[in-house]
């Protein structure tokens, strides 16, 4: 077990600056920098990876299109949808890129079998299933040895936008969400309590130690203004 990684809860935040953020942190950190781990909503927004074709954009509407330094192809972001971001120094902890996709992936199996769902993985395109239905992807970028970008897990969002492209360019993929689920998941609050719940998973599966303070995550919260004023 490894140290802690610091945990910031940022609310809803436009995506565009929180991306510029993560960039930044990855290229100030050194070797004493604390891994962190992000979570965050974004409001509507629909993001192409590095290599993705635009061809998987059907019909995006009034929603802003954001090409990005991810792999992958399309994804759709939006309140309701967790996102979490772990900005961690893959070099330092000996994980290689695999590695940390499987351990996401498994973070939420472990959370949703709580919940009386079961979801798998798939190496042939990341991200958790539950059937046929994918609930949340992965995405990454690895640069100076540090991951950032991350995983989508869908809580109680509007599905709709992702009908507007081929997910994660996959033509008739479909998707689907917790509160779709698990009936505790379609009031309100269900993002923070997905936040909450998936926490200790993800520290069990990137093996890192309890988190700093104490069992209270909101007692670490922060936002986006002091995430950008690095």
């Amino acid at each position: 077990m490894s140290e802690a990684p610091l945990i910031r809860h940022l609310g809803l935040a436009a995506y565009e600056p929180t991306w510029r953020a993560m960039q930044k942190f990855t290229d100030d950190r050194d070797k004493s920098t604390s891994d962190e781990i992000w979570f965050v909503e974004h409001p509507p927004v629909f993001t192409l990876g590095l290599n993705a074709s635009r061809e998987h954009l059907l019909d995006t509407g009034d929603i802003p299109v954001v090409q990005i330094d991810r792999g992958g192809q399309v994804t759709y972001h939006g309140p309701g949808q967790l996102v979490v971001y772990p900005l961690i120094d893959l070099r330092r902890r000996s994980l290689g890129v695999r590695e940390l996709v499987v351990a996401l992936e498994n973070a939420v199996i472990a959370y949703v079998a709580e919940l009386g769902v079961t979801a798998m993985g798939s190496r042939a395109a990341p991200g958790v299933y539950v059937g046929a239905h994918k609930l949340a992807s992965v995405g990454l970028r690895i640069r100076r040895g540090a991951s950032y970008h991350g995983l989508a897990l869908n809580v109680s969002l509007d599905l709709q936008p992702f009908e507007r492209i081929n997910v994660c360019g996959q033509r008739g993929l479909a998707v689907t969400r917790l509160a779709d689920l698990v009936a505790s998941f379609a009031g309100p609050g269900a993002v923070d309590t997905a936040a909450h719940g998936l926490t200790p998973q993800l520290l069990r599966q990137l093996e890192f130690g309890p988190v700093h303070g104490a069992a209270d995550y909101s007692a670490i919260n922060t936002d986006l203004q002091a995430v950008n004023s690095r």
